[in-house]
């Protein structure tokens, strides 16, 4: 080796550290800048953005629950991420979950099926003295036993509310079908019953009324079905619902914000509920679902798929538009009179930013209408905390029962020859959309 040669290769070696070093720091840097695109980290927090119509109870209602005005603030580092949200709900439910004790209710339908809910006493008087009673309805394939409704019911218990949980059709493990029919997108025959038995057991109850994600859609629809529904009604809140599934199913396919991902865990989770019950439903003499629609099961990856093959021909819908036409709370929602209350995440990856138009349109058109949207929270997240660690309370339990308290008081100072006539409390409220934005 040449002396011009062997300086070379000591030149060479020399930087060969360095370079070493700017490879590390690119690469640290490189990850950093993903962690922080990913986590979202330079959003910066805001209160809700609150659309309604200036009328005097929409005025007392964002006078009397502050979390509709200030700041939602997740945890730093991953709160502000609508995915990590969603998931960390989807995976661990909610932190410290307590075990409320209830008693399990079996209702025989006319078509042979058996609903069931879980009934929940109060933990102590409410602040109006009244007898309310929370009837709440869980998101896809949930029940009384999932950890974010047994962390709301309890803290709803400690607030001097009963609460009775609804468990879809053939979502309780262990629990068998007795009619060929599960749970759908918009039947509100069990819950009905629910709401049915719980007036009849306690007649002098007052009801509010509480759906997630698809329990929203469900108790949206089931007010709006007929209004006797909203007899003794106080109130209603939906949380992160997406109205129309008509309009939901092509965003279900697209793959911004991993929605089609979604679309499929969601479709997986769905196939494993209805294959557990597949002895039932093949074996029943009236049942509509055949071996052939079982192995369309087998093969299906989206929602839509299931929908098509099995779910719509529960109820005999000749079509998938139809089942959707018509289990979609989007032709019903505007005959709910009572107040409402409709929540929803801007960063929610499954319900596209397309379907809140649908209730920022409805504020136009209803004044007993509030629509809240969050900067963060998920679906069905709204975790809240400092930095790492969430509190074991979410802001969506928190604020269901602050607007479900504000209503009962102002129900209960009202004259009491306009209680719970929502008609006539609404033909005499103005009709000016305010749009807060924080």
């Amino acid at each position: 080796m040449t002396a011009l040669e062997d300086s070379d290769m000591h030149t060479l070696g020399s930087e060969l550290p360095a370079m070493f070093d700017g490879v590390k720091l690119a690469a640290v840097a490189t990850v950093l800048y993903i962690i922080v695109r990913c986590l979202n980290l330079k959003s910066p927090t805001a209160p809700p953005e609150i659309t309604y119509q200036d009328t005097a109870l929409s005025h007392y209602l964002l006078k009397s629950c502050p979390l509709l005005t200030k700041e939602y603030i997740p945890p730093l580092l991953w709160g502000k991420s609508g995915h990590l949200q969603t998931a960390l709900y989807g995976k661990m439910g909610r932190v410290n979950t307590p075990t409320p004790c209830g008693v399990r209710k079996f209702l025989p339908m006319q078509d042979g099926a058996t609903a069931t809910f879980d009934l929940f006493e109060a933990l102590g008087d409410h602040s109006t003295g009244d007898d309310i009673t929370m009837v709440i309805c869980p998101g896809i394939g949930n029940h009384s036993e999932k950890n974010y409704i047994r962390t709301f019911v309890d803290h709803s218990q400690r607030q001097g509310y009963r609460c009775a949980v609804l468990n879809h059709l053939g979502a309780l493990p262990n629990m068998e079908l007795t009619s060929p029919r599960m749970f759908t997108y918009g039947c509100t025959w069990e819950f009905a019953a629910m709401v049915g038995y719980i007036k009849r057991a306690f007649p002098e109850t007052l009801l509010v009324v509480v759906g997630f994600s698809l329990g929203g859609n469900l108790v949206c629809k089931f007010l709006g079905e007929n209004q006797s529904n909203q007899d003794r009604v106080l109130c209603c809140v939906s949380v992160c619902q997406g109205y129309s599934a008509l309009r939901a199913q092509e965003t279900f396919l697209q793959w911004d914000q991993c929605r089609r991902l979604y679309n499929f865990v969601l479709a997986d989770n769905l196939k494993k509920l209805i294959l557990s019950h597949r002895n039932s439903l093949l074996s029943l003499s009236s049942s509509n679902i055949g071996d052939a629609d079982l192995s369309r099961l087998y093969a299906a990856t989206s929602l839509m798929q299931i929908d098509d093959s099995i779910m719509r021909k529960f109820h005999g819908y000749s079509s998938l538009k139809e089942y959707y036409e018509k289990e979609s709370c989007v032709h019903y929602i505007h005959k709910v009179t009572v107040p409402l209350l409709l929540v929803n995440s801007s960063d929610d990856p499954l319900v596209h930013q397309s379907l809140l138009a649908i209730p920022r349109t409805l504020t136009e058109k209803m004044p007993n209408v509030i629509f809240a949207l969050t900067q963060h929270g998920g679906h069905l997240g709204f975790f809240e905390g400092a930095v790492l660690f969430p509190q074991p309370l979410t802001w969506m339990d928190k604020v269901i029962v602050e607007y479900t308290d504000a209503i009962c008081h102002w129900e209960k100072n009202r004259p009491v020859c306009q209680r719970s006539s929502h008609q006539d409390m609404n033909s005499c409220l103005q009709s000016t959309r305010v749009t807060l934005s924080g």
